[in-house]
This record gives C-alpha cells, structure tokens and sequence, in this order.
C-alpha cells in the first residue's frame, strides 16, 4: 500500500511459496533507507525466511539475520506484512500495546444507560448502525425502563417523511418527549434541515427532558456538526459462532423451549434454525467467499422462521422439512439476497440446518464432529444448552462453515487490506516522501513517466488498419471480437495519453493543477489506480504499479494477436470483455453447422499438458487459459477437484477447451458448478448489454465429492458450493 515506486528488476528467488505480491513488496521496502538490502539479503536467508513464513504466530518470531536487531517495532511490521500480511493486525494489537496502554485495544461494553447520562436536551443520541445490528428493540427497553415509553415519537425516514420528522423535534422540544429517528442515511437530502434544527436547539428554550435519538448506517454525507456534538454510540452484533448462540440462548426460557406437542423435535429443530443463523451472519466475515455481497441478515430474519417453526411442527404429524426449508431460505433470509449464486448458497446451507438427521444425537454440523445436535434436560433444556454452548471454542474454525482452513488467512487478509486503504485515506495529501528522501511530486512524477513510456511502446491501435486485415467475416467472428477489443482499449490508452504528460507538466508548474490532475497524482501516490482511468478501464482490484504491468500484458496480448493471426490458446484475461469473446465461439460454431446459437452449449475439457506445446487450434471452439481458482485447486492426479493445500489461496487452473455442442445433455452427476468471475469481489451489477460487470458464467468441471442437485435441479456438489469455490480471471497482484 501507499508511496508508488517504478518497482524492481530483481528476480524471484523462491517462486514456489513467494509469490508476485510478496515478492513486489519485498522489492519495494528495499527501497527505503532503512531497509536498504533488505531485497538482497532475501535470497541468502530463505531457509530462516521460509520458517517464518510457515510459523503459526510470525508475528512473535525474531527476524532472520541482523534484521532482529536493526529494525525496529514499527519497521518489523513492514517486514511482517511483506510475508504475513494476514497477521498484521494481531502484530498491530501488540504494537498499540508497547506504545500506548492495554485499554486502547479493548472496546468498552456497550451501555446505554451511560451514554444517557452524557447527553442533555441539545445533544443528539447517535446509533452508528453496523451489518447484522439492530439497536431498536434495546431502545425501545431502555425508554421503557425510564417511563418514556409513553412520550417517545418514532419515524423511519425516507423520501417524504421530512415534514413530519421536523414536527416531531419541534413539539418534542417543548413538550419534553423523545424523538427517534431512524436510518437517517436513507433520507440523505433532508440532512441539512436535520442539521439546522438541531444547532437551533438551546437549553434556555428547549425542555429538560428532551432528547433526540438518531440511527444511521456511516455515510459521508452525514452532517459532521451533528457528529461532533453528539453522543455517539456503536452496538455491533455478537461476533463469532459461540458468542451468537449464547446470546440467543440466554434470551430464551425453559417455557419457550418447552413449546409445541412435540418439544423433543421442537428443540432440536430450534437448534438447527438457530445455528442457521449463527452461520449465516458469520460466513460474512470471510468476505466474498462467504456470501458474494454483505447481507444484513439479523434477529428479525430467525424470529419470524422460528415463529413458522413452531406453527408448523405443531400444525402436522410429520414435520415439513421442505416446506420450512424454501419458507426460511428463500423467503425469510433470501428476501435480502440479490445474488443468484449466493441463493444456491443458501439453499444448500439450510438442507445441513433442517433434515430429518438433525433429529438424532451424532447428528454433526460439521466435519470434525465439534458441534453436535444433542438431547437436553427436559427440566431445564435453558441451562443444558447454556453449558453445552459454553464447550464451544471462542473461535470457531472454517469447518464449521464448510470452508478450507484457508479461509482464515483469507479472512485476516482482507481485515489487513481493509485496515491499510483506511490508513491511506486519511494520508494527507501533502504525505511524505518515498525512499531515498524523494520529495512527493519527484515520486509521483518518475512514475507517471514511467508508465507513459511503457505506454509509448503501444500507443494507440490503427483501427481502419486491424479492420482491413481482419474484416467482418460471416465465418470468422473472432475478427469483430479483435475490433472491438482494440476500440476498448483504445478508449483507454486515450485518456491515459492525455492525462500523464498533463500531470507531468502540472508538477512542473507548467499548466494549471486542475482538481482531477491532483486527485490523479494523489492516486498515483498511494497506488491506487486513478478514478478518470478506471470509468474508461475492465475492472481490476489491482494496485496502480500492478495495473499498469497488467495493461501492457493486455495490450501485449492484442499486438500478438494482430501480428501474428488468431492465437492457438486464448489468454481469457486478457480480454477486456470476455463474454463477447465466449459468444463468438458459439456463433463460428452455429454459422459452420447451420445450427441456431440458443441451442448451443459448451462441454468443458481440462488439458492437462504445457500451454505451449498446443500450437494449433482445435476444429470447433477454442482452448482458453489464465484462470485462477479460490476455494479448492484442480488435481490432475485424479482428474477432480481437491481440497487446497495449506496457505496456497489461489492456484491455477490448467488450459481449458471450450467446446460447443448442439442439444447438449444435462449432466446427472460428478461435476462441480464453476462460477466464473472477471475479478475477486464477485459481486457485479447488470451492464446495459444484458451482462454482469463481474459474472462471465458457469463451467462444469470434474469432481468427486457429495453429489446433489441444486436449487435449479443441476448436478452440483454440496462441499464446493459451501467452500464458495470459483474460478477468476484476475487476481489483485
């Protein structure tokens, strides 16, 4: 993260386990004076490096050689972060700790009734909001408690409801009532008014009693006066599986577990709907491969499927598993899903939670047979889950959820990145300077001149040229493929022509630093990729320096193609838009046969042999290659899906041949779903062509686990759809 540098030529001494992300970074640090020949030394010290790399806890490990003794904390940080960066954030803990005191690491326990007391009538109450956290139901028991629930005014704000918000505070200020308004960031243009309200509020005419409660998610365009005199509070749902259920199960009594004619049968069932939930909300955690977008799934969504429940054990001799099922999956919680992938998630997660297996004792929510539904104390059904939660361990392993062991290091890496884009926003402009004390114009400069000769290299595709050579041929739709891809990237490299010599000359005073000049070198400078590149780019996620080695290889890719005739593999990656791509393929074979295209469909064949040894194409479709698979790696061994190996977070997928056929066969079984995604955040919203921004479709690939049939009725397997296993064509380094 942070200062962009022009990078490094020095080769990868140890490929296998550093990888190009690593590798750059540690490059990079050997830039700055106090690491110098930190890049160099790193070849000498692998074996010591390696087992810190391979350490369960690097972050307490002395550092190879003399760099233990000539670093200090905060620079072993850096060093840390070269190699784990997903042990950063404990690493940082311990460092807040050396510097500062225990308590600045230790959130304070959320409690109203202090944060009461250090309000006044002129001080707004606000409810920071968090995923999963609704503080509406512990309000409304405090208003309770203090005999306002009788003098409180409540409205949900939205568009129009700006009036009535604005009656509530004036007649609650002179009548002494409680005004709360909730999800002010639903209501973003009233916020104005909200804000010149409240700085008309003055004790000598406001009412002693008064108090205004508000609840919003973070937004930046919430009033910051409001923000600065105001209380400000944060009540985030129980974290972790066991801390979940505790607090479920500390809500309940005996009297409610006691419930329905069939209590043996309600409990259990109760306790599969419970973890449901647990598991639902928890998988968030793990980013993407958890759920594809960030629900807010929370109390609301189990207590109406535990109020469905129990009407429906009681409402039938036999219990409606498929019944509660769809009822819970698709409708309870799915309401709030609007991925389709993440609905087949879903489904399957909620067959684990509610079967007619959940009924008996060794019945296991997971692999390893931790956690168990068991049979209670009929006296006190309470207490014997309370103890039996309490065996549960504080952090509860990727099993649980289905996913690799992987997973955590995914988890604490994307907690890290998170933490560090944080730190960079509030990096002020005006930051300091990189290695060997160059100030941050000279920085931001060497690299907007580096990337503009890179860039000189290619410049711009002659397109009346590439459409003479490959016309707009019946036959051969690769060719239009090629122009519009060179018409894309031409809007691209447009811009980028444009803006870096503009920057180059702003830096020097010869031109006006407009606004978008200096938030072009303000990304530059943080390696980030510029805002006015990325609106004209394919999406990426990856770093300013990363992206700009990215484009040239694309850009590679395309003058290859043009110079020398369509290429035998397909570099997918390389694509702009793939789908066009993909469709093409279809349509060469649809025109050849004389078959209509909406009856066509891909078989999907692993090649298993080097990419260079196929240096012709095939008769029909097309061999493709670059993709990364998350989740789980292929095994050629046994020609199937296998579990990743450990600390291995993406691997490659070998050269894949997309072939068409017509009236192609529903497979029945032995074949995993694939979704394919252009980058790792998954989550893409519907183009104006009918396409994801993010999607580019599904593969059915060979593998040997639990076979089932989807929510669509497809042959899939239910431990990849668990471990969110997927397939990209770009990764972030």
């Amino acid at each position: 993260s942070g200062t962009a540098g022009v990078g490094s030529t020095l080769p990868n001494p140890a490929e296998v386990w550093v990888d190009k992300r690593m590798w750059s970074e540690i490059c990079s640090l050997g830039g700055i004076p106090a690491f110098k020949g930190f890049d160099e030394t790193f070849p000498t010290l692998l074996t010591e490096w390696r087992a810190l790399y391979d350490a369960a806890e690097p972050q307490i490990m002395a550092l190879p050689g003399e760099w233990e003794a000539k670093l200090n904390s905060f620079q072993k940080l850096c060093a840390l972060r070269c190699l784990r960066v997903d042990k950063v954030p404990d690493a940082i803990m311990t460092y807040v700790i050396e510097k500062m005191e225990q308590k600045y690491v230790e959130p304070p326990p959320f409690h109203l009734p202090s944060c009461y007391e250090d309000s006044t009538c002129t001080t707004p109450l606000i409810f920071v909001l968090s995923k999963g956290s609704d503080p509406t139901k512990s309000f409304l028991q405090f208003a309770s408690e203090l005999k306002f629930d009788k003098k409180l005014s409540s409205l949900s704000l939205g568009q129009g409801q700006g009036e009535k918000a604005k009656i509530m505070i004036e007649q609650g200020a002179q009548r002494g009532m409680w005004v709360f308004l909730q999800n002010c960031h639903l209501y973003i243009s009233w916020m104005t008014t909200l804000e010149a309200l409240t700085e008309e509020l003055t004790p000598e005419q406001t009412h002693k009693d008064f108090r205004l409660w508000l609840t919003s998610m973070p937004s930046p365009k919430f009033p910051v006066s409001i923000l600065q005199n105001g209380v400000k509070m944060i009540n985030e749902p129980p974290k972790g599986l066991k801390a979940n259920l505790r607090s479920a199960y500390f809500k309940m009594t005996d009297e409610q577990l006691l419930a329905t004619t069939k209590p043996d049968i309600w409990r259990k069932l109760l306790f599969g709907m419970r973890f449901f939930h647990a598991v639902a909300q928890e998988r968030r955690k793990f980013g993407p491969l958890g759920w594809n977008r960030p629900y807010e799934f929370n109390d609301t969504d189990v207590d109406i499927s535990q109020g469905q429940l129990e009407i429906f054990i009681d409402a039938y001799d036999e219990v409606p598993y498929r019944v509660i099922q769809f009822l819970t999956s698709y409708i309870n919680y799915g309401g709030r899903v609007t991925d389709a992938i993440d609905i087949r998630t879903m489904d399957v997660i909620m067959k684990m939670f509610c079967n007619p297996e959940l009924l008996q004792d060794t019945y296991k929510f997971d692999a390893d047979g931790k956690y168990l539904s068991i049979s209670v104390d009929p006296e006190t059904p309470r207490q014997s889950y309370m103890d039996y939660i309490s065996t549960f361990p504080v952090q509860a392993g990727p099993g649980v959820f289905g996913l690799h062991e992987n997973a955590n290091i995914m988890c604490a890496q994307v907690e890290a990145f998170d933490m560090f884009n944080t730190i960079l926003l509030m990096n002020a402009s005006s930051g300091g300077g990189g290695g060997g004390g160059a100030t941050r114009e000279e920085i931001i400069g060497a690299s907007a001149a580096d990337a503009e000769a890179r860039l000189k290299r290619f410049g711009q595709f002659d397109i009346e040229q590439i459409s003479l050579l490959y016309p707009v041929k019946y036959e051969e739709s690769m060719n239009t493929v090629l122009l519009q891809e060179c018409i894309r990237f031409n809007k691209l490299v447009g811009v980028m022509e444009e803006s870096l010599p503009m920057l180059q000359k702003a830096l020097k005073g010869l031109v006006v630093m407009s606004s978008d000049l200096e938030a072009m070198g303000q990304n530059i400078f943080i390696n980030a990729v510029p805002g006015v590149w990325e609106d004209k780019a394919y999406p990426s996620l990856k770093p300013y320096l990363n992206w700009v080695e990215d484009l040239m290889q694309r850009l590679g890719f395309v003058h290859e193609w043009i110079d020398g005739g369509i290429p035998p593999v397909f570099w997918v990656s390389g694509f702009y838009f793939p789908q066009g791509f993909l469709t093409a393929i279809l349509q060469n074979y649809a025109r050849k046969y004389k078959f209509p295209i909406d009856m066509i469909d891909f078989n999907f064949k692993l090649v298993d042999v080097p990419r260079a040894t196929l240096t012709t194409s095939p008769e029909n479709g097309a061999y493709i290659w670059g993709l990364f698979m998350e989740g789980a790696r292929w095994d050629p061994a046994i020609k199937s899906v296998n579990d990743s190996r450990p600390k291995q977070l993406y691997t490659d997928l070998p050269v894949i041949l997309l072939d068409p056929v017509k009236d192609r066969a529903e497979t029945e079984d032995g074949v995993y779903r694939l979704p394919i995604y252009k980058i790792l955040s998954r989550a893409g919203v519907l183009a104006t062509t009918g396409h994801s921004t993010n999607f580019v479709m599904w593969m059915e690939i060979p593998s040997n686990r639990t076979d089932i049939k989807n929510h669509l009725g497809q042959a899939d397997q239910k431990e990849w759809i668990m471990a969110g296993v997927a397939a990209f064509c770009a990764l972030k380094y």
